[in-house]
């Protein structure tokens, strides 16, 4: 506590003006003596106003911070998916009277922990494979988190200004916005769609399978459409005494409407469920080499990576399968351009009475300028011939290619290389006696929007190669094989993953996961899948769920700056 005593023996314009001043700018209480014609004012301050005006502005964002904390309780590993139907209300709730600045501080103090708490792990690969320091990877992580936490103070901003000049419900109003800023996450500045909301839902089986139909989207609308109810539940009374003449009768068909679709989408979904789909039996054999990332290139190490590979895949010849599955890069070489190793793997493979299918850094231009190189897989027949190759499409920005390079010279890429890679512009599909599949590699599969492509004339399943050695022991590698639950249901297509260090498995075209590798173990696994030739809704007509909440979004917004304009 402080205490201020001024002797004053007159009480003067100035003198008093300050006081005034000092109350004014203080939170405390004036004291007066007066005795033998000497005035006393003793003013006791406990703490100056304006800090504790900021304070207690400071507070009105504890709830959005609270519900960025609660949805890291949702994804994988900690998984609480049930609290994502509800952890959006603290947000929304305080949302609602702020101004459009004061929104966008929430929304953007939302996204902080939300995505650093789902993120985190991405200093694991700039730290250990980037050479640096542990704590400039963090900032990078950081920065990085700042970035997409732009996108839900976008949303705050845009719900805020609508749950004010509109009689909405905000279980209409919620949705929407969330679908839009999400969709445009997934492919702004390359896009990065990881931690999408509808996500956490991946064992909800009988609800996530109208993703179909909207896609991962559709998923992550009905989850704010639920936590808008919640809200709207806490917000009728403020906004019946905001607007008099508030139509309770607009929220009231909003709920009867939602829950109408919720009881849709579990019929829906159990019926999809107990289908019994057309197609026929593949068996295919996933090694996991478990080789250590920064061990893989060396030339010291070479001839043992591919011993490992070989081992593993003649003890899986003894389960007979039509397919064997190497990961993403797995050869440790440029196949095609290295005569001897090249040679070594086609007698192996022929050798297998199985198709080989194995990713691969392969050279594409070799001039004396530039070498250019591309992320591929391909497939080798029984005889060894190659079958099919697809060079990689979407490349990982800083980890396959700089973007803005003559801007960000002073960078070079994670991913070791004699050269740049360059990527692929071709949707390839193989075809084979046992069914027609892309290859999706690495995290290609978070791209709804990529994936879908493949199958537009058909495909009977998908295989996803990926290196998850990348992210360590983290919650990077559980959620990036829980995204592949939700591109098997989008296209009805069963799917195998083979990851370096796992998690591999096998997925059916409902979703189910089937078998699954443990993390960091040198292992074969051996599965069947039923394939679907299913053409879904979403496969033939990709995000047009999306692009509704986008002209609805665009329709609002116009006739409620318009009413604002003449207001």
């Amino acid at each position: 506590m402080e205490s201020f005593h001024l002797l004053v023996k007159h009480y003067p314009g100035g003198i008093i003006k300050s006081l005034v001043q000092l109350c004014q700018n203080t939170a405390g209480t004036l004291v007066y003596s007066n005795g033998s014609g000497i005035n006393y004012v003793t003013f006791i301050s406990c703490i100056p106003m304006q800090t504790a005006i900021q304070y207690k502005e400071a507070v009105k964002f504890l709830p959005a911070v609270l519900s960025g904390i609660l949805l890291i309780f949702c994804f994988p590993n900690i998984e609480i998916p049930i609290l994502a139907w509800g952890a959006l209300v603290p947000l929304l709730l305080c949302l609602y009277e702020k101004k459009p600045k004061q929104a966008f501080i929430a929304g953007f103090l939302f996204g902080l922990p939300y995505f650093f708490g789902t993120l985190y792990w991405v200093y694991h690969s700039v730290y250990h494979y980037g050479g640096i320091p542990f704590v400039i990877s963090m900032l990078i992580v950081l920065l990085f988190c700042c970035c997409l936490s732009i996108y839900t103070g976008i949303f705050s901003v845009l719900f805020s200004f609508s749950i004010q000049k509109t009689r909405l419900p905000a279980l209409l109003i919620a949705p929407v916005f969330w679908v839009v800023t999400e969709f445009l996450r997934s492919y702004a500045a390359t896009g990065f769609p990881w931690s999408s909301l509808g996500y956490t839902q991946y064992r909800f089986l009988s609800v996530i399978q109208f993703a179909d139909i909207t896609g991962i989207y559709g998923i992550s609308f009905l989850i704010v459409a639920v936590n808008g109810v919640l809200a709207d539940t806490v917000l009728i009374r403020r906004r019946l005494k905001d607007m008099p003449l508030f139509p309770l009768s607009h929220t009231v068909i909003g709920i009867v409407l939602l829950c109408i679709i919720t009881a849709v989408v579990f019929i829906y979904g159990n019926w999809r469920l107990g289908q019994n789909r057309p197609g026929h039996t593949v068996r295919a054999s996933i090694i996991q080499g478990n080789i250590e990332q920064d061990k893989k290139w060396e030339p010291e190490y070479q001839q043992t990576v591919i011993d490992i590979y070989r081992k593993l895949s003649l003890q899986a010849v003894s389960s007979s399968p039509s397919l064997i599955i190497w990961p993403e890069t797995s050869v440790p070489f440029f196949f095609g351009s290295e005569q001897k190793y090249t040679g070594q793997l086609l007698e192996f493979q022929q050798g297998l009475n199985a198709y080989l299918l194995f990713g691969s850094v392969l050279i594409k231009d070799n001039s004396k300028d530039n070498v250019l190189l591309s992320n591929s897989a391909v497939l080798l027949d029984k005889d060894g011939m190659v079958s099919a190759v697809y060079d990689k499409i979407h490349l990982v920005p800083f980890g396959e290619y700089i973007p803005l390079k003559k801007l960000l010279f002073f960078l070079d890429k994670l991913v070791v290389g004699i050269g740049d890679y360059v990527q692929g512009d071709q949707y390839i599909r193989a075809e084979t006696p046992f069914g027609g599949f892309a290859s999706i590699i690495c995290y290609e599969v978070i791209f709804p929007g990529l994936v879908r492509k493949f199958y537009t004339r058909g495909g009977d399943f998908i295989v996803n190669l990926t290196n998850d050695a990348w992210f360590g022991n983290t919650k990077g590698p559980y959620q990036h094989f829980n995204m592949s639950v939700f591109r098997a249901i989008e296209n009805r297509k069963p799917l195998i993953r083979a990851a370096n260090t796992g998690i591999s498995g096998f997925i059916d075209s409902n979703g189910r996961i089937l078998v699954t590798t443990q993390l960091f173990k040198e292992t074969v696994l051996t599965g069947d899948i039923t394939t679907d030739s299913t053409r879904s809704f979403y496969t033939k007509y990709g995000d047009i769920f999306s692009y509704l909440c986008i002209v609805f979004s665009i329709l609002l917004l116009t006739d409620l700056a318009g009413k604002y304009r003449r207001d």
